[in-house]
């Protein structure tokens, strides 16, 4: 992964680096040789996703929220803006958090990168998108969202936030880039952030019956954590503009889904059908041909293996 840095990297910072990706991302920084500063409030990451590197030589932690003018010290040569609420139970009780981090937290962070001459690189996601009516989803699709629904807080967030990077880079000549975030699993996601593949392994280690949503048929594309990572540092380091879908192009329907986490976990839990959300897409899964051809980047983790793993990391923190 050394390759992906120059010397201009020397320094990295990471918004929301306490988070799920975030904390994947201190690590992966750390291991190729960067400082790192990672800043976080806390209003969704955990102090215990990043313990193991507050003792690691060049881990910094700012405790601040990116909605507000914050200081990381020395200049960094690249700024990742991760701190946003991102899954349903987050944003849906952080609605106007959730908004700031998008637009005040991506102007603040903008404004650190341009100031130090770094490399910029934005956090956005497959939700803008929305339910999608072009199946699979490539960057130059615009989307199908609904901007006062129950998900536009976060949606209408990370929408923002690509114009006001965009906006950044032709007015001011900033070097950034955007990355599209399809479904991402693995370790340290909450059990009970509301996300499918950490709800049910829970509900399946618990012996409860796995909540599936609707008929369960809708998909969704799920990328192993240590993949995602692999695409988001492939696309800060070539220093293209995006945005650039990252995610995994394999479909699974909820239902599958459900079932195999039953099967790897060994547990006696049944299906129980609830009421599907507002908005809930019925499809998603990217286009990754950009990835491929301009980064070099596909996933390599199959989902069984990465659900083997996930599954293993939550049976040694049954509190997470």
């Amino acid at each position: 992964m050394n390759t992906a840095f120059s010397r201009d990297w020397e320094h990295a910072v990471v918004t929301g680096g306490a988070g799920f990706v975030g904390s994947h991302l201190c690590a992966a920084l750390l291991d190729a040789g960067a400082a790192v500063t990672c800043v976080d409030d806390f209003s969704t990451g955990r102090r215990e996703n990043i313990s193991a590197l507050l003792d690691r030589p060049g881990f910094t932690l700012v405790e601040a929220n990116v909605s507000e003018p914050f200081d990381v010290g020395r200049p960094p040569g690249l700024v990742l803006h991760f701190a946003s609420p991102a899954s349903p139970a987050d944003y849906l009780r952080l609605p106007l958090h959730t908004m700031e981090a998008g637009s005040l937290g991506t102007r603040n962070a903008l404004a650190l990168a341009h100031d130090a001459g770094a490399r910029f690189l934005l956090a956005s996601t497959s939700e803008v998108y929305g339910d999608p009516q072009q199946h699979p989803q490539n960057e130059r699709y615009w989307g199908n969202v609904n901007p006062v629904g129950p998900r536009s807080v976060y949606d209408e967030a990370k929408r923002f936030g690509e114009a006001l990077t965009t906006a950044e880079a032709d007015a001011q000549g900033t070097n950034t880039g955007i990355v599209r975030l399809f479904n991402t699993y693995g370790p340290r996601m909450r059990g009970y952030d509301g996300r499918a593949v950490p709800t049910f392994i829970r509900q399946a280690l618990a012996g409860e019956p796995l909540t599936v949503t609707g008929d369960g048929l809708q998909t969704r594309s799920l990328c192993y954590v240590d993949d995602t990572v692999r695409g988001i540092l492939a696309a800060a380091a070539h220093g293209m503009r995006g945005p650039v879908n990252i995610g995994n192009p394999t479909e699974i329907t909820m239902l599958e889904l459900a079932r195999l986490v039953i099967e790897l976990t060994g547990s006696s839990s049944e299906i129980s059908y609830i009421e599907r959300p507002t908005d809930d897409p019925a499809v998603r899964c990217p286009d990754i041909t950009l990835a491929r051809d301009k980064l070099e980047w596909e996933p390599r983790v199959p989902a069984e293996e990465g659900l083997r793993r996930t599954i293993a990391w939550y049976r040694a923190h049954v509190d997470s």
